[in-house]
């Protein structure tokens, strides 16, 4: 078994600092199928986060757990 590089709670840390900054997201879909956009993180909850993106007529899925980062699906970095 592998062993995960972080745990929930240092993910949780990492999340709340980058509040109310822009982001870079990657999102694996599954079936190489991959999404990436920029946004703001807009909310930081108990068992979740959201993103608000840049785009207007963006029609895709803002919120995402913290397993999703655990497990490799969700990927992003503070844009300065």
């Amino acid at each position: 078994m592998i062993k995960p590089k972080k745990t929930i709670n240092e993910i949780k840390r990492m999340v709340k600092d980058c509040l109310q900054s822009r982001i870079a997201v990657q999102v694996n879909l599954g079936r190489n199928k991959h999404m990436q956009f920029c946004g703001v993180l807009s909310g930081v909850y108990p068992a979740l986060f959201s993103i608000t993106p840049d785009e207007k007529d963006f029609n895709g899925k803002t919120t995402y757990s913290y397993s999703d980062i655990l497990c490799g699906t969700v990927k992003f970095k503070k844009i300065s």
